[in-house]
């Protein structure tokens, strides 16, 4: 997104690792900033979406992709680990959305992308929590795009499968068992979940509103 000129307000809970990120896209010739946050209830959500405006002005662009995803089986599954995931996949982008959103609306434009995943379709054993999570997520998004769309703000979501990451470097070789799965055998690069997303905020999908687009290597089909 700052390759194509947005200045990007990143957010997370590594200082270091953000201003890293920063320095990548500004030594690019991009625009960034970063703001430390730990989102795990509405008014952490909404001291981001004040700090985010102080750096960067109007909020035309929320890109919703933190979430945590303990897995574990049901019977013993702790609710301080239930409460958290719900706190950060369901509760912080909805107070994000809550405090950006209509001002966006105001201002007749604006797009929204919700992070979810195929588990929130597909049940796999030990993320029934982190499933329904992503599950009301694709809700809220529909619901977002039937109650902002009107206003001229778009609300999609993308649907990841299997990705390599630093997150899901705990799950070895079962990361690559899912993926073989599917047609395209493999696991997903971010940059390719990240192409997506930078579809759904740009007018190349002027016309697409409360979508939920699989990029998952075609597991949604088998």
């Amino acid at each position: 997104m700052a390759g194509l000129g947005a200045h990007v307000v990143l957010s997370g809970r590594d200082a270091g690792r953000g201003a890293e990120v920063v320095q990548t896209i500004r030594a690019a010739g991009g625009k960034a900033d970063f703001v430390a946050a730990e989102l795990t209830d509405a008014a952490s959500a909404r001291a981001l979406a004040d700090r985010a405006r102080e750096v960067g002005g109007p909020i035309d662009v929320l890109v919703n992709n933190a979430g945590i995803f303990p897995t574990g089986p049901t019977a013993d599954f702790p609710e301080t680990d239930f409460d958290a995931v719900f706190a950060t996949n369901v509760k912080v982008p909805f107070y994000l959305v809550a405090a950006l959103a209509p001002e966006m609306a105001a201002r007749g434009h604006g797009a929204i992308v919700n992070v979810s995943t195929m588990v929130a379709l597909r049940g796999m054993a030990g993320m029934a929590v982190y499933g329904a999570s992503k599950a009301a997520v694709e809700l809220m998004t529909k619901a977002w795009a039937a109650e902002y769309g009107p206003s001229g703000v778009r609300v999609n979501a993308v649907s990841p499968g299997p990705t390599r990451t630093e997150g899901t470097a705990a799950f070895g070789d079962g990361l690559d068992e899912l993926a073989s799965a599917g047609p395209a055998g493999r696991v997903a690069a971010p940059e390719e979940i990240a192409a997506a997303i930078t579809f759904l905020v740009t007018q190349g999908s002027s016309f697409v509103q409360g979508a939920i687009l699989p990029v998952d290597g075609g597991r949604a089909a088998v």
